[in-house]
C-alpha cells in the first residue's frame, strides 16, 4: 500500500492535533505536531532570556535558532506523542497560556519558519506521516496527497481550550482564552510569512458540532479515497 503525506491545517484550538493523532494511530502513520515546534521555540526564548515582559529580542533569537532542535517521541506509559526540545520533554510546559501568547509572534518571524520548515520537511521524506499546523498544505508540503483545512467558531474553540486546561487541574479564565483565540486568528491570517489560509485543493472540515468519533470516521473515509485513486 502506498504511503502518503496528510496535511491538516486550520485555526487554533480546532482540535487538529486530537484528530491528527487519532488518524495516525488508526492508519499506522507517524504523527508530527508542527504547532508544538513553534511553541517549543517560544519556550526556549522564555527560558533563555530572549523573550520576556511581552517582548522578543529578535536578533538574539536569530542567533540562537540554529541551536534549537525539536523532535518527537512517544510516552512509554501513556503512548501519547511528546515534544522534545533539544532532547528534553517539554510537552506540558509548551501548552500553558503563558507560552501561547508568544506563539503567533514567534511563528511570524521568517527565519524561525525557515528553520522549522527545514526540520519538518526532513520528517516527511519517507512519507507515511500526518502533520498538523497552519501552513502544512500551503508551504511545508504543497504536494501533499491529502490536505484538510479545519475550522470552528471562536467561542467553540475557546470552550474546548478552557475545558482542556480545567482537566489538567489549572484555573483558566474563559474570557482571556477567547481573547487569545481571536488574537491568534488575526495574527495567523495577516502575517506576511506563510499566513493561515485554505489550500485550493484542501478539503474543508467544520467540526463545530462534530464528535471526535465522527471526525475520525470522516478522515478515515477521505484517506481511503485518496490511497485508492
Amino acid at each position: 500500500m502506498k504511503k502518503i503525506i496528510i496535511a491538516i491545517d486550520g485555526f487554533s484550538s480546532c482540535g487538529k492535533s486530537t484528530m491528527a493523532k487519532a488518524l495516525a494511530r488508526n492508519i499506522g502513520y507517524q504523527y508530527f505536531d508542527s504547532g508544538a515546534m513553534y511553541r517549543a521555540v517560544a519556550l526556549y526564548g522564555m527560558q533563555n532570556g530572549i523573550i520576556a515582559d511581552g517582548k522578543i529580542d529578535i536578533e538574539k533569537l536569530r542567533g540562537a535558532i540554529s541551536d534549537i532542535k525539536i523532535t518527537f517521541s512517544t510516552d512509554e506509559n501513556t503512548q501519547k506523542p511528546i515534544t522534545l526540545l533539544n532532547g528534553v520533554n517539554v510537552e506540558d510546559r509548551i501548552r500553558t497560556l503563558e507560552v501561547s501568547q508568544y506563539v503567533s509572534p514567534v511563528a511570524a518571524l521568517e527565519f524561525v519558519r525557515t528553520a522549522l520548515i527545514e526540520q519538518q520537511r526532513e520528517m516527511g521524506k519517507a512519507k507515511g506521516i500526518v502533520m498538523d499546523g497552519r501552513d502544512i498544505g500551503t508551504t511545508v508540503f504543497p504536494d501533499a496527497e491529502l490536505k484538510i483545512f479545519v475550522t470552528a467558531g471562536a467561542d467553540v474553540r475557546a470552550r474546548r481550550r478552557y475545558d482542556e486546561l480545567m482537566a489538567k487541574g489549572e484555573n483558566p479564565n474563559y474570557d482571556e482564552i477567547l481573547a487569545n483565540v481571536v488574537e491568534r486568528d488575526h495574527l495567523d491570517q495577516t502575517r506576511e510569512v506563510s499566513p493561515l489560509r485554505k489550500a485550493d485543493d484542501a478539503l474543508l472540515l467544520d467540526n463545530s458540532n462534530m464528535t471526535i468519533e465522527g471526525q475520525l470516521q470522516w478522515l478515515c473515509e477521505e484517506y481511503k479515497k485518496c490511497i485508492e485513486q
